[in-house]
């Protein structure tokens, strides 16, 4: 992982406050006034979390903070079009992408739990490479912003745009919330952004190559994740 914000962050009751206020203020404005609130509200203590699917919220973010941080979880598992996607976008946006990775390599987990534990406790697989290193990466950050819309999956529908994450102690950000799909491909198109080449019909939501599949015609877009294992989160977004 290289360098990312280390200073000491305002207490949780003020980032809970303040994310209150940003509720109340944009939270049913247009993505653009989301973020140009997180940019006057934490100048300089913004991450934006992106899986590399595409590079729709890395780009609109950084029209209004320029070099913003861009966490990607390198959980040793991705597809090679989503390793591509990530460099292209490190090449042609304007953010500095972090590398975040698990404290243990696949052959290091495969020692100590076995292989191919993403089939036998997809939770905990999960845990140990996206949820635990995402949790320490966020250290020193104020906000965190991720892609996260309503129209993706039932679990989805009620997500607000701007919310306190317990969990992680900050203020967490959903700008596109509101957008359908059309929305994001017609921006992606505009503004030639990063994509990665599975992203299709087929493949309408990429994770970890192990546990992602292609979905049936007209089925819900996240039905490809975790397919017969119960799961339909990995856990960030709890």
């Amino acid at each position: 992982m290289t360098a990312i914000a280390t200073r000491t962050r305002r207490a949780p009751e003020q980032l809970r406050a303040l994310a209150e206020e940003g509720n109340r203020l944009v939270g049913d404005g247009t993505a653009e006034e989301i973020v140009g609130w997180v940019a006057a509200t934490f100048p300089d203590r913004v991450a934006v979390a992106s899986s590399m699917e595409t590079g729709v919220l890395c780009h609109l973010v950084s029209q209004q903070i320029p070099g913003v941080d861009v966490l990607f979880l390198d959980t040793g598992y991705h597809f090679a079009e989503t390793l591509g996607a990530r460099a292209e976008a490190e090449h042609s946006l304007d953010v500095h992408v972090v590398d975040v990775r698990p404290r243990l390599s696949v052959a290091e987990q495969d020692a100590a739990y076995g292989e191919r534990l993403h089939d036998r406790d997809p939770e905990a697989c999960c845990r140990m490479r996206k949820v635990e290193p995402l949790r320490e990466a966020l250290t020193g950050y104020e906000v965190w912003m991720s892609g996260v819309r309503r129209d993706e999956s039932p679990d989805r529908a009620g997500t607000q745009a701007v919310t306190f994450d317990e969990r992680n102690g900050i203020v967490k950000v959903n700008p596109l919330v509101s957008w359908s799909q059309d929305q994001m491909t017609g921006y992606g198109l505009r503004h030639r952004v990063p994509t990665n080449l599975l992203l299709s019909p087929e493949y309408p939501s990429i994770g970890c190559e192990p546990c992602t599949a292609p979905v049936e015609p007209g089925a819900d877009p996240r039905s490809g994740r975790w397919a017969g294992r119960g799961k339909t989160e990995c856990g960030i977004h709890r």
